[in-house]
């Protein structure tokens, strides 16, 4: 509770300090008349006690102060359906906060169903205005697209109609909330190119380095899809910066260096480190990806490789490979340190890191506790039909599902069946199991381990607030016994 409240302080107290003068606050008397007002808009509808609309709202203010100044602009709106702006939000069919809507000149256009931090909300809502590949008609132009992107960009250079125009604008529509595209057909612009039916991508100038060249040139057939795989392959370069909107984008294997990345206050400081790690990613280009990352917006990752508190200036460094186990670089940063710590990962002679509890000492009671350590022992080879849950100790619904657990696990003592609960936030959860809510449960057949099947526990929480819990022991017990039979 005294952690609940100190988290609640903290939370208002950094939502409050976030600058808002750039988000317009509409209500039931001004929202359609101010709304009509803007091209697009995007409209946040909250409650003021929402816990999810409080980490929204600073990211939200942060966007908002970018995309006022797009051209074309961005109107980020607000309206409170608590208060004033009741009889909007009823119109707009909002049952949930926050609900975020597109709007087109004071009509719904669509759902939004992008990011929810600053620079992913930027870039989704920049893809929504304007064409899809903006029209450069000079060098001044083209020169202050480059200067106002700050990630890779694409560009056309057509004299005429083409095949490969065709592909490229089929591309630009494709990937327009991911990559911003500009075409020309300016005689200067192609004079300066030398050549009249090309495709090239331009690394912002804040990532232009010595090892790699800040453009390259397209230079594969007229499809779409080859265009794409083109953008994928070289958007990042030797070493991308990576951020939570564009982290998807970057596979494994994978070498990532947390540190104190900030391209805004401290661009030099941030490449001093950048520099030294490509150093190391140019000799590995094409066997393994490379990227840095800001340790302050990555604490939960680096929590996941057991680093909760890092200190110092000096990068971190992880890696996964491509059968996604973790690896800690233990040594100081240092270029050669790197080298060896990427060459031994990749030969396979280094300890994966595995996030894990200590085996339990007493793990003879029915209901059986896994941690990643025992595992395969617990879970894997035990030569039993299985029942798995993965929870989350602050989880309300775990907590009530837990007695029911340990009943079932009381009754199935004697039968050829396992019950096992396993903490999915202090182990790390193998393949092929799949945790994104909590309680998640998982059917394990005896003779099908590594296939598991997924239990539907939103049916159980429903029917757990309806019913005696007894009722719900008796449904779990049913579907372990047909699954038995």
């Amino acid at each position: 509770m005294i952690f609940f409240k100190l988290f609640t302080i903290f939370l208002f107290a950094y939502t409050c300090s976030a600058k808002e003068e750039d988000v317009l606050e509409l209500t039931d008397s001004d929202f359609e008349s101010k709304l009509a007002q803007h091209e697009t808009a995007l409209v946040m509808f909250y409650a003021p006690w929402c816990g999810h609309c409080k980490r929204l709202k600073p990211e939200y203010a942060k966007a908002a102060e970018d995309l006022i100044r797009n051209d074309p602009p961005v109107a980020l709106v607000k309206v409170d359906c608590t208060e004033a702006g009741k009889d909007t939000c009823n119109k707009h069919g909002v049952s949930g906060y926050p609900t975020l809507k597109i709007f087109r000149n004071g009509e719904v256009s669509q759902e939004y169903n992008g990011p929810r931090e600053a620079a992913g909300i930027v870039k989704y809502m920049k893809a929504q205005v304007g064409p899809s590949s903006v029209e450069l008609k000079s060098k001044a132009d083209l020169d202050k697209f480059l200067i106002t992107e700050k990630e890779s960009v694409v560009v056309g250079f057509f004299e005429k109609e083409s095949d490969l125009k065709a592909a490229f604008m089929k591309t630009a529509d494709q990937l327009r909330e991911k990559v911003r595209f500009a075409h020309t057909s300016y005689k200067e612009l192609l004079d300066n190119e030398g050549n009249k039916d090309s495709i090239v991508l331009f690394r912002p100038a804040h990532l232009h380095n010595k090892f790699e060249e800040h453009r390259v040139t397209y230079k594969g057939k007229a499809d779409a899809g080859e265009i794409q795989k083109f953008i994928a392959k070289h958007s990042h370069g030797l070493v991308g910066h990576r951020k939570p909107d564009n982290r998807p984008e970057f596979e494994n294997p994978l070498v990532v260096a947390y540190y104190a990345v900030d391209y805004v206050k401290n661009p030099k400081g941030t490449n001093y480190w950048r520099n030294r790690i490509l150093k190391v990613a140019k000799d590995f280009a094409g066997k393994v990806n490379f990227a840095i990352s800001a340790k302050d917006e990555f604490q939960h990752e680096l929590n996941e490789y057991g680093l909760e508190f890092v200190k110092g200036e000096k990068p971190v460094v992880v890696c996964r490979n491509d059968k996604n186990q973790k690896f800690v670089m233990k040594d100081e940063f240092s270029v050669e340190a790197l080298e060896v710590f990427v060459s031994d990962a990749l030969d396979g002679n280094l300890e994966p890191y595995l996030k894990s509890e200590e085996i339990p000492e007493d793990n003879d009671a029915p209901l059986k506790t896994a941690v990643a350590k025992n595992f395969d022992d617990v879970v894997i080879n035990n030569d039993k039909d299985t029942l798995i849950e993965f929870y989350a100790p602050w989880c309300g619904h775990c907590k009530k599902l837990a007695p029911a657990l340990e009943e079932l696990a009381e009754k199935m003592k004697d039968e050829d069946v396992a019950v096992v609960k396993m903490d999915a936030t202090a182990n790390d959860v193998p393949s092929p199991f799949e945790v994104r809510g909590f309680p998640t449960l998982f059917w394990i057949p005896r003779d099908a381990k590594q296939v598991p099947v997924r239990y539907e526990v939103c049916a159980i929480i429903k029917f757990f607030f309806t019913v005696f819990i007894d009722l719900l022991i008796l449904r779990v017990t049913l579907f372990l016994q047909n699954k038995i039979a």
